[in-house]
């Protein structure tokens, strides 16, 4: 496996974004869709379902629970129209969602693509560069991983999409711990606070990043804010669980205050 193989197609004529915010790309730049409306809600519908993909009945019960099912599925079939004819171009004419076996899915075939599922891949990528001794090619994977998202699953108005939104969330944090930890073994301290910080700032109980944090601090000759950062990391915990540091956290601050230079 060759460093090159972490250069995934991102290049989609179609591209349904529900990281951070409900987008449609379209050829690289951004169609206006209302958010909430009814092409959103059918879209990421789709994007969070096993291969994206639906039945019809449950799509009518989503976009017009309170409707009767003729007009209903009327008002479905118009919607698809409508989305052909906005998005159609940039697939050689084919519709963005297509009806097969009594239900609807995303026309992937024809170039329609999902940013979660990019994400999965470039983690999933990673995993196999680590695997087979390419670090510097999973640490690229990571970081392209990391900066597709722009925040949790928009769309999480069920079950399943709330859980999806959870396991996305998980999987972001865990790599921004990864690329934490690897640049600091590479001592590239910057790099490895930035990605610390960002890590806290979606979980700010996680004494593993707060360690790492004051390591850096350390490492760059800031041990005050080292110290600090022990203090930040006592009082979110005793805010949040009414409980005190790890005792990795607190040998960790002991070091820094008496004998730094073993950090």
């Amino acid at each position: 496996m060759t460093a090159n193989e972490t250069d995934l197609d991102l290049t989609e004529p179609v591209l349904i974004c529900v990281l951070g915010s409900f987008r449609v790309v379209k050829a690289g730049a951004d169609v206006p869709v209302r958010s909430g409306g009814k092409t959103a809600i059918l879209l990421s519908s789709l994007a969070l379902r096993d291969r994206y993909r639906a039945s019809r009945e449950s799509l009518l019960e989503t976009l017009w629970p309170e409707t009767e099912a003729t007009h209903s599925a009327h008002s479905l079939n118009s919607l698809i129209h409508a989305l052909r004819q906005m998005l159609g171009d940039v697939l050689a004419g084919a519709s963005p969602v297509i009806y097969s076996a009594g239900g609807y899915e995303l026309n992937v075939s024809a170039g329609v693509g999902v940013d979660v599922s990019h994400f999965d891949a470039l983690a999933e990528m990673a995993e196999r560069q680590l695997r087979a001794g390419n670090t510097d090619a999973a640490v690229r994977a990571w970081r392209r991983a990391v900066a597709l998202y722009h925040g949790e699953i928009c769309a999480a108005d069920d079950m399943r999409a709330i859980v999806q939104r959870e396991r996305v969330r998980a999987l972001y944090l865990s790599l921004l711990g990864r690329l934490a930890d690897q640049y600091f073994g590479e001592r590239d301290y910057q790099a490895a606070l930035d990605y610390a910080l960002r890590l806290l700032s979606h979980d700010p109980c996680r004494e593993d990043a707060h360690r790492l944090v004051m390591r850096c601090h350390v490492r760059t000759g800031e041990r005050a804010q080292a110290m600090r950062q022990y203090r930040v990391c006592q009082q979110i915990l005793a805010a949040e669980f009414e409980a005190g540091p790890e005792p990795l956290t607190n040998a960790l601050f002991d070091r820094v205050r008496l004998d730094p230079a073993t950090v």
